[in-house]
């Protein structure tokens, strides 16, 4: 009877260790969501000694999540679960592809960090092209065409991929390298903020993810400020505004759901073609858009041109809009790096508080008297 007591009480002590145990993973994991205020692409749990994040919307489309692994430190026990990567932090080397991650690893004082990038010239960051020149990051090749060789050899603790370009096609490879890859999604976000706050998810990544947290909310405060500016603004004091340029014959302007566009409402503009529905950028004909905007206000958005006279020598059809006549016309894409990268490209997700006042600015300049343009410039006559 002793021996059956024993028994019994090891079999009611080990189901009990068992249960607690699955029910204190099951906490850990569903009941430490760090909830995010604007971003719906990623989630990130909180555990005891690590951290898992999930990716739900790496691109358009449905697809089953991505999900990695954070160990705090190499003694933290590996919890149940698949995992599409696992980091052990600290973490000491990273690989980007794309520009729009730099600004992560800047803000987080991780700049040094950076051992890999594909086409370094597309690097604006002035804290990255030092330690560039310094010849302390690898050029990787271009974009979807990266050597993945030579990224695998750099024994990264992890790789950023960006669903934009191909590059998912290099998730096999690297995993069977052991490199870790993970995806970030945030252009699949359209609220401005939400793309802001894809930070969190490199600071979890980083060991940093309070301060990505707290620079996030600085943003956040920013772009709220700007957002009050113009909450008095009434339906006929919004200015009209158009936007695109013309390709081939096709003039391309952001759908009314996009990013950008979201942006120039928020600013207290009047988007002339919010009848082209999407995220993405619609396809129109001159006719089109010379009948609906001919008479916009402001013009933002025109490509990479430097004056209004290379404008109008590039289509001298440009000339009959009446932005351009008055000298409306703005560009976001005068600020370069010293090798020619574009700091919009680079900056504007992370920073869409300064794109939004720079809208603001340039549409009810009286908000905004001592403010100075930072991602736009106008277009001079030449």
């Amino acid at each position: 009877m002793k021996r059956f007591s024993q028994i019994l009480y090891s079999v009611l002590f080990l189901y009990f260790i068992l249960s607690c145990g699955s029910k204190i993973q099951e906490n850990e994991i569903s009941d430490s969501v760090l909830q995010n205020s604007y971003a719906s692409g990623f989630q990130i749990f909180k555990g005891n000694g690590y951290w898992v994040l999930e990716v739900s919307q790496a691109f358009p489309g449905e697809h089953q999540p991505y999900r990695y692994l954070v160990l705090e430190s190499p003694d933290e026990p590996i919890p149940d679960g698949t995992f599409d990567a696992t980091i052990t932090l600290p973490v000491e080397k990273v690989v980007l592809t794309s520009t729009t991650h730099i600004p992560h690893l800047d803000l987080l004082d991780c700049t040094d960090r950076l051992v890999g990038f594909p086409n370094l010239d597309l690097i604006s960051s002035a804290p990255t092209r030092e330690r560039i020149n310094k010849n302390l990051v690898k050029d990787l090749g271009a974009g979807a065409q990266s050597n993945i060789e030579l990224m695998i050899d750099l024994e990264a603790d992890w790789v950023m991929i960006s669903t934009l370009g191909e590059d998912l096609k290099n998730l096999d490879l690297l995993k069977s390298a052991g490199i870790a890859a993970v995806i970030n999604g945030e252009y699949v976000e359209q609220h401005p903020l939400g793309r802001a706050e894809w930070i969190k998810f490199t600071g979890v990544l980083l060991g940093k993810y309070e301060e990505a947290k707290a620079e996030f909310e600085t943003i956040e405060a920013n772009y709220s400020e700007a957002l009050r500016l113009v909450s008095n603004v009434s339906t006929e004091q919004k200015p009209t505004v158009m936007a695109g340029v013309m390709y081939k014959d096709v003039w391309y302007v952001p759908g009314s759901d996009s990013w950008g566009a979201q942006l120039l409402n928020a600013a207290g503009g009047a988007y002339i073609f919010e009848e082209q529905k999407g995220i993405g950028s619609a396809q129109l004909d001159y006719e089109y858009v010379l009948d609906k905007a001919q008479n916009a206000d402001f013009w933002l958005g025109a490509s990479d041109f430097v004056t209004l006279e290379a404008m109008k020598r590039a289509d001298r059809r440009y000339a009959d809009f009446e932005a351009f006549q008055r000298g409306n016309v703005y560009s976001y894409t005068s600020k370069k790096g010293e090798t020619g990268g574009i700091e919009y490209f680079e900056l504007g997700y992370m920073r869409p508080d300064l794109i939004l006042k720079d809208i603001v600015k340039i549409l009810h300049p009286a908000l905004l008297p001592e403010y100075s343009l930072y991602f736009y410039s106008k277009l001079n006559e030449k």
